[in-house]
């Protein structure tokens, strides 16, 4: 954190006449103030005098009078001269006013500090010590537990125990009625009364919605808990159905704390819903999520702990911000620029912290208390946090009291995005001192516009970084964007679609977590609107770019740092003297480098641009170009006419060579340079070389026409589109500067060099080539080619903060540090920042090549010296090496042999393995910081590695285990930089079958991802990475791509780095099919598979979960009933939902392309499997409805049956157990299926075949395999149907087990069913026939037959719109989400009711008579009718339609048709219909094709290179001129005037799927045939599809045709399968 000027009071800024030698219980600060409290690890104050009106009497001696602030000296004589009316010169009212009055936020401040103690802070939490935290966490839950409705915290404080029993609402329900009056609940206590009364109507409404009933259920819920309101009609729709006794004193509550409605917050479980653990615990701050416990939880799991206690963190932090930020108002009012300054800066240091609490929330199991698991938290708290109607407040983090107070006091002004709408919504529900304090931040003395016409490069370079700090893409903002990706992706996988900000719930293709990084990206856009203006990309794609650059600064000086003469390690000082920058020990200075002036000039000379150097270049509009050109104008606070030649060259990207820049100028010259050729098949990328050295090489290749032309010298358009810009650097800051702000930065350069490319070489011998940026920061000592003038120009700079390598938070917790060569870079900034400020103990080992390479020898002796650090060197080419000794605390120089840093580790390896290990394990709970290049990161690792095992652990696993400990607790943190390493094109190719295969969700299985073409193993990966396994796992098996670039690690070297350690290979391309049918069904099986590998990656999370976490099943050794319901709606929600993203609409649509295409290819008797058909028919099968009932039987356990659970706690474990096991089962049977079906597509690309017969084949194959799967789902049914919950012979108590089923049949009334044999009655009763016992009830035949129609009529469709529309405000997404399980159908609801319709219709149709006179139905009114009027759906209008299997899909007209018996399906009637026979399950389809790759490559000899003499520019632009360099090779004048032709593009033509579906219809149409019924009830393929299925029966082959044999051969029964094609 920043630190303060030496001696300056951070109030007045006066200096202090106190010693810093002399004595007295002081607290530690800025040396010489004694005013404030300050902590030993933070500068900023957390407390002030203990004397109460010190503060005040402070603010009276700082404050001046009117004519000070207003008048503070005579107007100049320029402007009273010739002043005839000098009314202008006194001030106007309205500003004698408000100074008079003061600052607006000072008087808001004052009023709360006075009112707020007497009332109970009813109005709200503020004060200028506290911020918008409570005084005292514990006072208003004392005074509750001191009230009457201490019943209600009572309920609270054991709230997780009774939800894990079950037996929530019975507790709500024994509740005494307490008023929250005033003789009642004092207002002490109104705060604590407010939310345990909200936590407790949530928990209820919680209840009741997830009460087992919510998934499968076969029986309607039982009713305990209905209409025990006696709900009125004056009662409120947020009230409705929550128990008097907790409805009535809520709104009470509310009322009196000012809220219109009654409801709960999110500042209310989060801000004042937690206690200190240890209040003497107060550095950095006393709220730290670490050093508190939430109050009152309602699940006492870590995810809903972690996210609602860094909420509170945040806010605790951000204490002193309240303060300041009313400082900075009165700053402006008094137009005291320093004093601005100083609590600007103070502020910035405040909200340079928040990423870092942010980032607590872990999702890497091994965190330890950070652990939030994204599964559970999106099951069970985010269904909790539902607000209690439509019209109030959502409980979303965009209602916390710190970010509406940014955005005021930064100035936001646009809030026209979904989230800045809900924003200004949110903040009408603040507490009105808040709401005041914030709109006086807002409308009076705003802070950026004053500083905006200061005209005062400090305060504008301050208030850059603190907006970038806050809303910038590495700040806060920025940070939590990326966190809720990874996070919300896992959350939306599992079950989740949107965030608590409603982000993402307008997402239409199921990915919500992209969705939500949009919707992030366009509220950080409008809070970036007044400082970038109208953001032409998203946040994400300006890291790594220029855009990170916002400062200029000079090149002071470059210093030798070592005894090396060749400098290959120098240090770099620029100059940030009035540029308001600061920073932190750890950050980075991104850089834009300059090309050397050397590469400058061949770029020149070969494209004959040496007198052009000045010429302004147009660019594109929206390009990359143009947009750093007006960055470049914003940054210099100066317009620029446009960039010129001499700025494309030397900003412009030209080594090393990438594929695609040779590539541009390959096609640029035609394919005409021999060089480029050779280049060109290079076997790795980049190419060490520049484009300076490779156009040297092709002008003498190229004939003079091609070239004149590629690089037309009237028109420059050409040279941005073919150079692109050059990216930014990052280099770590190499010094600590106590300053407020610091005058200069020390960068540790380590310069690269390396061969250029031997078809690159001018001269013999291998030429070196130096890295364009550390050879511009740090070049060969007398190396020509960097004058002074271009470090005069200034180089734009920034400030980069990598979230993971920060020092600890406590300056007493020690610190190890391990570098490799220029790796010392951050720990020069670390060991100053800890010497100057810290005590703890700081532990450095380095390892070097040679003593003449020992960089910072001098500072680091002085530190041994003096006892503040420990230093452990290694040199690997140097027998002198240097022992630290610790008794005498010297380097003692010892002859040795050379040896690396890791056997210098396993030397110290006691001191290593205990800083890694935690305070739990034993250890010292140590911060450990890894910095240099890959392999030093590796020999590093394994130096801790054996280490920890010598010393401290029995088995190599035992010693990852604790590393991964220490990775998780963020105790352990990586600075890695290297060039990613060139990607050899030696390595295979990998299929995208291959990599589905390699998940890694199995023990002992390998995980992979694809990125940008190359295939990364990642296994060894996931203990070490920062989010753990959960968020990389999301991935796995998947082409990563556009993760990766939404998470912008595509432009972060220090990912690519590490990523290019873990390349196994290249990803496999999509095959070139030619033929646009071919290509689309490639397409759809792609996204096919997609789907299956994410769907069973995915499960695995919840099924682990459910599998190994004891925590879910038992809570205080008792039966967690939370567990039951966890497992409960994971089966339900997979049983009804998950199996539509397999079998829904995905695979509808590949069965039809498939079948459309044998269709049209064969003859009228081609036979398709029922695929459709066997999937519904498995969904409704007797096995799947006895899978059901058993998983609806679970919930029944879960709420109103919780204690019968017991009973049978084994049986359900175990039943979970294996059930979950075969879910995973089966989805990795699907997988292996769809890969079968991809593979198939690389091998027909071989086929030397006609685009027809290789669609043909394709499909067969394709269709047997989609047939294979259906039947996968008919096994996975009748496994399913085996398991059961009720096996009394392992529970505890098998008797009690068994007593409790009986009884449970009796409660249902079906043990007296069972019990009665049915009798026929002969005594005479009228001709009636009655079963015994009828009653009252029973109801005729009449009544039995409208039932019927009812039933028919209420298979109605839900309404595409009404599923499509988004949600306008968060409380409404909120409470639909909440609602939606309650009220849908379920699965076997749905199930049960198709089949009873259909056998309704068949029965109907059957006897229609007999019905017509006993129902006495009009005899005209035939079944016909009924089915028109209430069974189908009018074929005008759409719907979206749920079918059995759980396909939704627009429903097409539905022909009413006579189906002849003979033509049913088999569900109807096994006839004589001739039917293609299912292929054998156990027995794959036989490969159909086989790999046939050639390859040839064809190399030239270079000619003769050539030089081109200068050319006359009559026609040319007139610059100045520069003289010519005579050793390069010039371009010559073009003989004839060449001008580039435009070539006409090709246009290609791609028929739309609609118009192919047309013409399939028209097709089938015209020919006879009879409907053929895919289903059950006779439609096309069993949903509704775009056109009818047609079968056609012949006697055999007409004359030219052929038969193609498909796949799978002969299938069982012998029945040979044959498409009919026409040759």
């Amino acid at each position: 954190m920043i630190g303060m000027t030496e001696g300056v009071c951070p109030f007045s800024g006066g200096q202090s006449t106190r010693s810093a030698s002399e004595a007295g219980p002081v607290r530690r600060g800025p040396r010489g103030c004694a005013f404030a409290g300050f902590g030993a690890n933070c500068p900023l104050p957390s407390a002030y005098s203990d004397d109460p009106h010190e503060v005040e009497r402070l603010h009276l001696h700082e404050r001046r009078t009117i004519n000070e602030m207003l008048l503070p000296e005579a107007p100049p004589r320029e402007l009273t001269k010739g002043m005839k009316n000098a009314d202008s010169l006194p001030p106007e009212d309205d500003a004698v006013l408000a100074v008079a009055l003061g600052a607006p936020a000072r008087r808001v401040l004052m009023r709360a500090e006075e009112i707020g103690p007497r009332t109970g802070w009813k109005d709200g939490y503020l004060s200028a010590t506290h911020g918008f935290c409570a005084p005292d966490p514990s006072d208003s839950p004392v005074a509750l537990r001191a009230s009457p409705g201490r019943v209600w915290s009572d309920l609270c404080e054991r709230m997780p125990g009774v939800v894990a029993r079950g037996n929530m609402r019975n507790s709500i329900l024994a509740l005494p009625l307490i008023y929250a009056t005033p003789d009642v609940i004092p207002d002490r206590a109104l705060w604590a009364a407010t939310v345990c009364l909200g936590i407790l109507a949530s928990t209820y409404r919680y209840e009741e919605r997830n009460d087992g009933s919510e998934g499968i259920s076969v029986t309607p819920p039982p009713g305990t808990f209905r209409n025990i309101t006696g709900d009125a009609d004056d009662e409120e729709e947020e009230t409705k159905g929550i128990p008097r006794n907790i409805a009535i004193p809520l709104k009470q509550a509310c009322v009196r704390m000012g809220r219109p409605l009654p409801h709960l917050t999110q500042f209310d479980v989060s801000i004042y819903n937690f206690k200190i653990r240890d209040p003497t615990s107060v550095h950095p701050y006393v709220a730290r999520s670490e050093n508190m416990d939430l109050r009152w939880p309602v699940f006492n799991d870590r995810g809903e702990a972690m996210f609602l206690l860094c909420m509170a963190e945040v806010h605790g932090c951000f204490v002193p911000g309240v303060e300041i930020v009313t400082r900075c108002q009165e700053a402006v009012m008094n137009r005291d620029k320093e004093g601005l300054l100083r609590e600007m800066v103070k502020l910035k240091a405040l909200i340079d912290q928040l990423p870092f609490i942010f980032h607590k929330i872990s999702v890497n199991p091994n965190s330890g208390e950070n652990f939030a698991n994204p599964v559970e938290w999106g099951q069970r708290y985010a269904k909790w946090s539902a607000p209690l109607s439509r019209r109030v407040p959502a409980l979303s983090g965009l209602a916390l009291p710190l970010f509406l107070l940014m955005d005021a006091f930064l100035g936001r002004t646009k809030y026209t995005s979904f989230l800045g709408i809900e924003a200004v919504h949110l903040r009408r529900w603040l507490p009105l001192n808040i709401r005041a304090f914030i709109a006086a931040i807002e409308t009076s003395y705003k802070i950026p516009e004053f500083i905006n016409n200061s005209n005062d490069s400090r305060l504008e370079g301050i208030l850059e970084g603190l907006i970038e700090s806050y809303a910038g893409e590495r700040g806060f903002m920025g940070t939590h964007r990326y966190k809720v990706y990874g996070f919300l992706e896992v959350v939306a996988k599992t079950g989740r679609t949107e965030t608590n900000g409603n982000a993402g719930a307008g997402d239409s293709e199921g990915r919500a977590w992209e969705e939500v990084h949009r919707t992030l990206s366009d509220s950080m856009k409008e809070r970036l609107d007044p400082y970038r203006g109208a953001v032409a990309v998203q946040p994400h794609e300006m890291r790594g770019s220029f855009e990170e650059c916002r400062f200029k600064a000079r090149i002071l000086e470059r210093q030798n740092i070592d005894n090396d003469s060749a400098r290959s390690t120098g240090m770099v000082t620029f100059d940030l003297q009035g540029s308001g920058i600061t920073f932190q020990p750890g950050d980075r200075l991104a850089v834009m480098p300059f090309n050397n002036a050397t590469e400058v000039d061949k770029m020149a000379a070969a494209l004959g641009l040496d007198e052009l150097m000045d010429v302004i270049v147009p660019v594109e509009k929206g390009s990359e170009w143009a947009r750093f050109s007006r960055h470049l104008g914003v940054v210099s606070r100066a317009p620029i006419a446009g960039l010129t030649v001499r700025d494309i060259l030397k900003r412009g990207h030209l080594a090393p060579l990438t594929k695609d820049l040779v590539m541009a100028f390959h096609m640029a010259l035609r394919a005409s340079s021999r060089t480029i050729l050779k280049v060109l098949a290079s076997e790795e990328w980049p190419v060490p070389g520049s484009v300076g050295d490779l156009l040297q090489k092709a002008i003498g290749e190229v004939p003079g026409p091609v070239w004149d032309q590629a690089f037309e010298l009237v028109d420059l358009s050409w040279l941005p589109k073919m150079i692109p810009l050059e990216v930014p650097r990052t280099y770590s800051i190499s010094n600590y500067s106590p300053e407020l702000l610091p005058s200069m930065i020390d960068l540790t350069v380590s310069r690269t060099e390396r061969a250029i490319h031997p078809a690159l070489e001018q001269t013999e011998g291998k030429t070196t080539s130096c890295g364009i940026s550390s050879g511009f920061l740090n070049p060969k000592p007398k190396t020509v080619g960097y004058p002074t003038s271009l470090n005069d120009e200034g180089v734009l700079i920034g400030i980069s903060r990598p979230i993971n390598f920060q020092l600890p938070p406590s300056t007493t917790a020690p610190v190890a540090m391990f570098a490799g060569g220029s790796g010392i870079a951050p720990f020069r900034g670390f060991w100053q920042a800890r010497v100057h400020n810290g005590i703890g103990r700081n532990v450095l080992f380095l390892g070097i090549q040679s003593r003449e390479k020992f960089v910072y020898e001098d500072e680091l002796r002085s530190l041994v010296q003096e006892g503040s650090l420990e230093l452990h060197l290694a040199f690997s080419r140097d027998r002198r090496g240097l022992v630290y000794d610790p008794m005498s605390r010297e380097l003692i120089e010892r002859d040795m042999e050379p040896h690396y840093i890791d056997s210098t580790i396993v030397e110290q390896g006691r001191i290593v393995s205990e800083l890694v290990m935690s305070k739990s394990q034993g250890g010292q709970a140590g911060y450990l910081y890894v910095c240099g290049s890959v392999s030093v990161y590796e020999t590093v690792m394994s130096g801790i590695r054996k280490a920890i095992y010598q010393y401290s652990a029995a088995t190599s696993d035992t010693a990852d285990a604790i590393l991964a400990s220490a990775f998780a607790e963020r105790r352990f943190m990586l600075d890695i930089f290297m060039t990613p390493r060139p990607m050899s094109y030696k390595m295979p190719t990998i299929s995208l079958s291959q990599l589905a295969r390699n998940t890694g969700h199995r023990k002992g299985s390998r995980m992979w991802i694809g990125v940008h073409g190359g295939v990364y193993d990642v296994t060894d990966f996931l203990d070490i990475h920062p989010g753990g396994t959960l968020i990389v796992a999301a991935s796995a098996g998947l082409d990563a791509t556009k993760t990766f670039d939404d998470l912008a690690h595509t432009s972060n070297p220090e990912v690519s780095s590490l990523l290019s350690k873990y390349f196994i290979g290249h990803l496999a391309t999509k095959p070139d099919f030619r033929s646009p049918e071919l290509s689309d069904l490639y397409n759809v099986f792609y996204q096919y598979l997609r789907t299956c590998v994410e769907s069973l990656t995915t499960l695995f999370f919840e099924a682990n979960h459910i599998l190994e976490n004891s925590k879910v099943w038992f809570q205080g050794g008792l039966l967690n009933i939370g567990g039951v319901r966890k497992f409960y709606q994971f089966q339900s929600r997979l049983m009804q939902n998950g199996f539509s993203t397999l079998f829904g609409g995905k695979l509808q649509e590949i069965y039809l392309k498939l079948s459309f295409t044998l269709a049209s290819a064969g003859a009228p008797n081609v036979q398709l499997p029922d695929v459709i058909g066997t999937i519904t028919r498995a969904q409704s099968s007797h096995d799947a409805a006895i899978a059901s009932k058993e998983i609806s039987q679970i919930g029944q356990f879960v709420c109103n049956s919780s204690k019968t659970a017991q009973f049978h706690e084994n049986g359900i474990i175990e039943y979970a157990q294996a059930v979950t096991e075969m879910d995973i089962t089966f989805l990795e049977h699907i997988r292996d299926e769809v890969c079968m079906g991809m593979d198939a597509f690389d091998s027909l690309a071989s086929m030397e075949e006609s685009s027809s017969r290789k669609q043909v084949k394709l499909s067969a194959f394709l269709l047997t395999v989609l047939e294979r799967i259906a039947k996968r789902l008919e096994s996975f049914y009748a496994s399913l149907a085996q398991q059961s919950i009720y096996r009394p012979e392992i529970e505890l108590n098998p008797a009690r087990s068994r007593w409790n089923m009986l009884r449970r049949k009796i409660f249902d009334g079906s043990l007296f069913i069972l019990a009665q044999v049915p009798q026929l009655d002969h005594h005479d009763t009228r001709g009636s026939i009655f079963r015994p016992g009828a009653t009252s009830t029973d109801v005729d035949f009449t009544h039995v037959f409208e039932s019927v129609q009812r039933a028919l009529r209420a298979d109605t469709s839900v309404s595409f719109n009404a599923i499509a529309s988004e949600p306008k405000r968060l409380a409404d997404a909120h409470t639909a989400r909440a609602n939606t399980n309650a009220s849908a159908a379920s699965t076997f609801e749905t199930r049960e009711n198709a089949a009873a319709l259909r056998q309704l219709g068949a029965f109907i149709s059957e006897n229609a008579s007999s019905i017509r006179r006993l129902s006495r139905i009009p005899a005209a009114y035939d079944f016909d009718q009924i089915m028109a009027a209430y069974g189908e759906k009018s074929p005008s209008s759409p719907h979206h339609v749920r079918t059995r299997s759980g396909l939704s899909s627009t429903s097409m007209p539905r022909q009413k048709v006579q189906t002849p018996p003979s033509q049913l399906s088999p569900p109807l009637q096994n006839g004589t219909l001739n039917r293609r026979a299912p292929p054998a399950e156990s027995s794959p389809p036989a490969p159909l094709f086989t790999n046939e790759n050639a390859t040839t490559t064809a190399t030239t000899a270079p000619a003769p290179l050539h030089r081109r003499q200068p050319t006359p520019t009559s026609s040319l632009p007139q610059p100045k001129t520069s003289p010519p360099l005579p050793i390069l090779h010039r371009r010559a004048p073009p003989s004839t005037s060449v001008t580039s032709a435009s070539q006409p593009r090709r246009q290609g033509s791609n028929e739309s799927m609609s118009s192919a579906y047309r013409a399939a219809a028209s097709v089938a149409g015209s020919l006879p045939g009879t409907l053929v019924s895919g289903g059950a009830k006779g439609r096309a393929m069993g949903v509704g599809g775009p056109f009818p299925v047609r079968t056609y029966t012949t006697a055999g082959q007409g004359p030219g045709l052929r038969a193609l044999r498909l796949g799978a051969g002969t299938g069982p029964g012998g029945i040979e399968r044959k498409v009919q094609v026409r040759e």
